[in-house]
């Protein structure tokens, strides 16, 4: 699809400029958010419209014209072709999803790691869900696993109104739990040693805030879901450079762990990779 993008692109402007053209973009629903660099701006109608053409379910075509930033971590998006409007549905794993692209973080990326913690929740456990924006992981959890309650937590008022949303659309109520705040004070104030795991998919912020999620699991300790950017240079492994900063971090916070599974979930920039880890806790 990346390669036909760049081909369609071809008929409408010129090669060289075709060939700039990032092949990194999302389809969050009927919206597609592109990135467009600066000497194609100029041609931005008809890079649209060629992802319109490949993509007939787009109806509205979107450009990022920042890079995600804020406590928020929003990105400012322009419309640049098709409906102008910025909520749409996203369908995964069974899930609905109504998202304001352009009031909160959202990814179709992380879907695979997604359904890969969902299917490690056992029947009747706990889940504390750090970043939760919209409600991805924690609603596709509340889907496919018997969780007791996951405790759905995100400082954005517009991403937790439309979690409050998702909760109901797709019937989860009383199992997924929102909550607007900070995680670090709403696990500090009212869920200390509450859960069986923790998921931390925010990686601006993971290590930061990696010691309340150790007091977010249960005195016997539990499973924490940790999700970081690492950059590595040549001949360096990304996750075992990763590993080493979050030993570091925990031998500080003074509790036994065990890092039991690490990968690479996709590139980020040169050099740069978001990590995922499976981090188990022992008390």
């Amino acid at each position: 699809m990346k390669k036909r993008l760049k081909h369609v692109l071809s008929e409408f402007i010129p090669h060289n400029k075709a060939m700039q053209v990032s092949n990194s973009y999302d389809i969050i629903g009927d919206i597609a958010v592109i990135r467009l660099p600066p000497d194609c701006k100029d041609d931005q109608q008809e890079i649209a419209q060629a992802i319109m053409s490949i993509h007939k379910n787009v109806k509205t075509v979107m450009a990022q014209t920042s890079a995600v930033q804020g406590e928020y971590r929003t990105r400012r998006l322009v419309h640049v072709a098709g409906e102008e409007r910025s909520v749409t549905q996203y369908m995964e794993s069974g899930c609905v999803f109504s998202v304001d692209v352009t009031g909160c973080y959202f990814s179709p990326r992380l879907s695979y790691e997604r359904m890969r913690v969902a299917k490690q929740i056992k029947n009747g456990k706990v889940v504390v869900n750090m970043f939760a924006g919209v409600g991805c992981f924690s609603l596709i959890i509340a889907r496919h696993s018997d969780v007791s309650k996951l405790y759905s937590i995100d400082i954005n008022p517009i991403a937790f109104k439309f979690m409050e949303k998702n909760v109901r659309i797709n019937r989860v109520y009383g199992k997924v739990i929102p909550l607007l705040g900070d995680a670090k004070e709403i696990i500090e104030t009212r869920l200390c040693h509450s859960a069986d795991r923790v998921l931390m998919p925010l990686p601006e912020k993971a290590l930061e805030y990696l010691p309340s999620a150790v007091s977010a699991l249960k005195e016997n300790g539990g499973w924490i879901h940790y999700y970081d950017f690492e950059h590595a240079g040549k001949g360096e492994c990304p996750v075992e450079k990763n590993k080493l900063k979050v030993a570091e971090k925990l031998r500080d916070v003074g509790v036994p762990f065990g890092l039991s599974y690490g990968r690479v979930v996709r590139p980020t920039g040169p050099n740069w990779h978001q990590i995922a880890l499976d981090i188990l806790v022992s008390r």
